[in-house]
């Protein structure tokens, strides 16, 4: 069967990294098409997998904080993500609810002295991160102040404690954003609009009142009273990724194209009219759903839809039924390899 390939340049796409560090990394991409930079965006901020908190079974707590509101606060902490591909997600395993496998236990135990009258903070710090589980990195808190304290999750005046047992797991950000990689991805083509695909509002003056972006530095701009071309598209994207810790920049990126290799991996099987189980991998690796996210007796492609590992075991999804409106997901097992 023939497909039809992108219109691109023989030398393919082309990453051009301008500035990198630890929490950030600011690069462009070019000889490809608007759809693919959009779509690679778009899997980067929600289907790149994370470990996050999701569960938080509650022993103690005579704080003045709800155990829901300390439940979510503990839940946006950034866990570190590194090698999760040694994780299943809870829907993969065989247990019931969660295991060393699926899961890693972390435990808060903090309490402020009766005698005390000062304010004890409870930071990220204080999440203790309990053995066996999948690796050595996967769970841990992701400190980054040069105190070494973390998020501050709590306050704890004279006879307060907080007892609570957290069960982070593997997920996407298209459940929750708990589970995202970025706190921003930025994304801009044609910085001098000589697309026009921007029709800019402006008062007495576009030029003054919409200032350039630095990326318009990396374009020619446009020649006085130089025609329009109708047959132009963009090819040259910008992008600049601040990661939340939980990755590297450049294991996030990674990892939205092995997601997005999955994804059309499964496409092509299903095109080529392939009838084995999409969640076997193939020659190549790229397994497209996971081996028991099928239902009972059934084909893929009819299947409920992708199902969250945090609601009744996996059962049912966070939207109140066992059905997203995402359909299939084929990312299955994957992870960055250091």
């Amino acid at each position: 069967m023939d497909y039809d390939t992108m219109d691109v340049d023989e030398v393919g796409p082309r990453v051009t990294v301008r500035e990198a560090a630890t929490d950030h990394v600011d690069f462009t991409l070019s000889n490809v098409d608007l759809a693919f930079a959009n779509s690679l965006r778009r899997t980067i901020l929600a289907e790149v997998p994370t470990m996050a908190i999701d569960l938080v079974e509650v022993e103690v707590n005579t704080s003045v904080l709800a155990d829901e509101f300390i439940a979510h606060r503990v839940g946006l902490i950034p866990l570190n993500s590194r090698q999760i591909e040694d994780v299943l997600y809870t829907r993969d395993c065989e247990c019931d609810q969660y295991c060393e496998n699926c899961s890693v236990t972390i435990m808060m135990n903090a309490k402020c002295s009766k005698d005390s009258e000062d304010v004890v903070k409870v930071y990220a710090r204080d999440l203790i991160v309990l053995d066996p589980r999948p690796n050595e990195w996967v769970g841990n808190p992701v400190i980054t102040d040069e105190a070494g304290q973390g998020s501050v999750i709590c306050k704890l005046r004279k006879g307060q404690e907080v007892i609570m047992k957290c069960i982070a797991k593997k997920g996407i950000a298209k459940e929750h954003a708990k589970w995202a990689p970025t706190s921003a991805v930025g994304f801009e083509y044609d910085p001098h609009n000589k697309l026009r695909h921007l029709n800019y509002w402006y008062e007495e003056d576009p030029v003054k009142e919409w200032p350039k972006s630095k990326n318009a530095e990396w374009e020619e701009a446009p020649q006085d009273g130089e025609p329009f071309d109708y047959n132009a598209t963009p090819s040259q994207f910008f992008f600049e990724l601040e990661s939340v810790g939980n990755l590297e920049p450049d294991a996030v990126v990674q990892q939205g194209i092995k997601v997005m290799q999955q994804k059309l991996a499964a496409v092509l099987q299903e095109l080529a009219g392939d009838d084995s189980r999409l969640g076997e991998a193939d020659a190549d690796g790229f397994g497209g759903q996971s081996p028991d996210g099928m239902p009972q007796g059934g084909e893929y492609g009819v299947d409920q839809g992708y199902t969250t590992p945090y609601v009744n075991g996996g059962a049912t999804s966070a939207w109140g039924g066992g059905a997203t409106p995402y359909g299939a997901t084929p990312y299955g097992q994957n992870g960055w390899n250091q």
